[in-house]
């Protein structure tokens, strides 16, 4: 694995389930870090949201493309750090953005699934319907101990989420 060197901002996938806190976590790392943020929901195909919408959950074959771009958007990043929310449930989908931007670090943001479905019946005009949490749960693979990054709990606040994560970041590579 590739590490991170000294002085160069971070690449980091916030990850987890709909409903978790990707994008609020997100938007908040990367102010903090003074990097770009992307919302990896921008990198859906039409087809897939309406898939989403309708109630059925993505497979492998819809993730592909999708995984590409949005690995294509951290490796465009390198130089400059970014920060993307991303399910990134399996491990194999957090092998396709490592391959394209190897020192990639990873903030699982995992917790109750009674608060995440609460949150997504709570979030207006949203294209994923509650009851694809638990398809996404039976989805989810936790991170290995290989892989770079560490899980919070999703209802520790953001501010607490975003300096802990940050303060865990080394610049060497090592697991936060």
């Amino acid at each position: 694995m590739d590490e991170q060197a000294p002085g160069r901002p971070p690449l980091v996938v916030v990850m987890g389930v709909a409903g978790s806190g990707k994008s609020t976590v997100g938007q908040a790392l990367a102010e903090k870090l003074g990097v770009d943020f992307a919302d990896a929901d921008a990198f859906h195909s039409a087809a897939s949201i309406a898939k989403m919408a309708s109630g059925h959950p993505l497979d492998d074959d819809d993730r592909a493309p999708w995984l590409v771009s949005i690995g294509g958007w951290l490796a465009d990043h390198d130089d400059r750090g970014g920060v993307v929310g991303c399910s990134a449930l399996r491990r194999r989908y957090r092998d396709v953005l490592r391959a394209a931007a190897p020192r990639l670090t990873l903030l699982h943001l995992d917790g109750d699934p009674a608060v995440l479905t609460q949150r997504i019946a709570e979030r207006p005009g949203h294209f994923m319907p509650a009851s694809l949490i638990t398809s996404q749960l039976e989805t989810l693979e936790p991170l290995e101990l290989d892989e770079l990054g560490r899980a919070a709990d999703l209802t520790t606040p953001v501010d607490d989420l975003v300096t802990d994560f940050i303060s865990h970041l080394n610049p060497t590579g090592a697991r936060p």
